[in-house]
């Protein structure tokens, strides 16, 4: 039954992304004005990686000893994501959370393209949103 759920129909889809030029600082301030933890990195609409709070962190830190705060993103991104396919059901994606256990993973196309992004709290309101009779 929840097979017949696809996560394209509880995906966001206007997602905050970064390019892989920007400066880190930039992202930095991104990350604090909408209050979130990470973004997905895009050129020319393809998915590239991700930029998270703990990525920025690290840069700093490093860039501290360094004497050099700052960079690219693509200088500090993480390259290996992890992705669910736009034509995935919430099983799968639920399934996919509990293996890797992230909160939220990118949703791409055939060609590699970012179209969305799915999380936990999101398979849980598609799950809840089937009309599942109550039992007494």
């Amino acid at each position: 039954m929840f097979r017949s759920i696809r996560i394209s129909d509880y995906m966001t889809t206007n997602l905050i992304t970064a390019s892989p030029e920007a400066d880190l600082l930039s992202i930095v301030d991104k990350l604090i004005e909408h209050g979130i933890s990470g973004m997905p990195v895009v050129e020319n609409g393809k998915l590239l990686g991700m930029v998270s709070e703990h990525d920025c962190l690290n840069a700093i830190l490093k860039g501290t000893y360094q004497g050099e705060v700052g960079g690219r993103v693509r200088e500090v991104m993480t390259h290996e994501v992890d992705t669910l396919a736009l034509d995935s059901d919430v099983v799968e994606a639920a399934a996919h959370f509990m293996k890797q256990g992230r909160r939220r993973l990118p949703v791409v196309d055939g060609q590699g393209r970012l179209v969305g992004q799915i999380s936990r709290c999101d398979v849980l309101r598609a799950v809840r949103a089937y009309e599942i009779p109550e039992t007494a």
